[in-house]
């Protein structure tokens, strides 16, 4: 079985080109201008959907090479699904076409090249002083300026400029995935704030005494079944419009590294479900597996200072009765000698999945392992 394997880590993308906004702090006069009031009560809340990112660019440009480049960034499929989905919903708009409700957007990406004369480049190029495109035709390496509450509260803005369009386009490609990250850790935040703000405390309080660590997960989240080394949970209202969403966590020794390689973990996973989560529990053969036709997507990460291993993939039940989307991380204590596996899987049929999927990774990722030395005293 292939697996697709990146290396990144989750909790670094604030650290992102930290040399860019010095550089640009006092270069990039027009920006420079609207953050001096970032923190100014006055503005707008900024508003927008979950992943949803509007793109402002010259129509010749979005049509071109540099459209090709923007769009494998933002517009990649998400890895581990059986149909094609984006990981954002990008929204292009001419930059001549920004009007007052479109600044609101809670995140806007610009991109240009000061060579460009079609008018809707040289309408971002405005933006930019003399020096700041100087400092760009001499330097390749800079290409990038984040600017947080410029037009809106709680916004995101992102230029993304170049002498030309070739080193741009150099420059986009050599950083997809820092940018990819940038914007999905962003987004992960934003969502939490909201699903997370109610969290199911005796739920919270289940996971310290099982296991040692804080499972954090929205108030609507219910037990389903538990033994000593495993909890599942469930979003128990599953809706036409909401996809039935089911979490669980187990627990093991952490023995040898072996453990953690991909066809092991999948071997986990289907021993986990095979005795525990049945499509209908009257029917024996209705168990959870990992759908052996698709491509499972891994990747390494860091999650609260562990090493843990993503996985993205397709389930079934083993009489083909249900089927759908997961995402869990295998996270390795080494302090603890202990494995956990938590994952959430999506059930929602003939609808996307990027949404749910999401929502997942938010709760999962919010899991406390910097807790799990001791347990709690009974």
């Amino acid at each position: 079985m292939k697996a697709h394997i990146i290396n990144i880590n989750i909790m670094s993308t604030r650290k992102i080109f930290p040399l860019l906004s010095f550089l640009f702090l006092l270069a990039l006069i027009g920006c420079g201008e609207n953050n001096e009031e970032q923190a100014d009560s006055t503005k707008p809340r900024a508003r927008g959907e979950i992943g949803e990112i509007i793109l402002v660019i010259d129509s010749a440009k979005y049509q071109g090479p540099v459209g090709d480049a923007v769009r494998a960034i933002f517009e990649e499929d998400i890895r581990g699904l059986e149909r094609q989905e984006k990981i954002f919903n990008l929204r292009r708009v001419d930059p001549r076409a920004m009007n007052r409700v479109l600044r609101t957007a809670t995140n806007i990406v610009y991109v240009t090249t000061f060579d460009d004369k079609n008018p809707g480049s040289q309408s971002i190029n405005a933006q930019f002083s003399e020096s700041s495109k100087e400092k760009v035709r001499s330097d390749s390496s800079v290409f990038m300026l984040r600017n947080e509450n410029e037009f809106a509260i709680g916004q995101e803005v992102l230029y993304l400029f170049g002498r030309n369009e070739e080193q741009l386009i150099q420059n986009l490609k050599a950083n997809k995935d820092k940018i990819q990250n940038l914007y999905e850790v962003r987004e992960r935040e934003r969502l939490g704030k909201g699903i997370l703000s109610r969290k199911n405390s005796a739920i919270h309080v289940k996971g310290m005494e099982k296991f040692g660590i804080g499972i954090n997960v929205p108030a609507s989240y219910q037990f389903v079944q538990e033994d000593e080394s495993f909890i599942w949970l469930r979003q128990p209202t599953p809706t036409t419009n909401r996809a039935d969403i089911s979490l669980f966590f187990y627990q093991t020794d952490y023995l040898s590294e072996e453990q953690v390689f991909p066809d092991n973990i999948i071997r986990l996973r289907d021993q986990i479900t095979k005795s525990r989560i049945f499509g209908d529990p009257a029917i024996s053969n209705s168990y959870i597996e990992t759908q052996q036709q698709s491509v499972p997507s891994f990747r390494n990460i860091n999650i609260d200072g562990n090493y843990a291993i993503e996985l993205r993939s397709q389930w079934r039940t083993h009489n083909l009765s249900m089927g759908g989307s997961f995402l869990s991380y295998t996270v390795v204590d080494k302090e603890s000698g202990k494995l956990y596996y938590m994952e959430g899987f999506v059930y929602y049929p003939n609808e996307a999945h990027r949404a749910s999927l999401r929502e997942i990774e938010t709760i999962l990722l919010a899991t406390e392992f910097t807790k799990a030395q001791t347990k709690p005293e009974n």
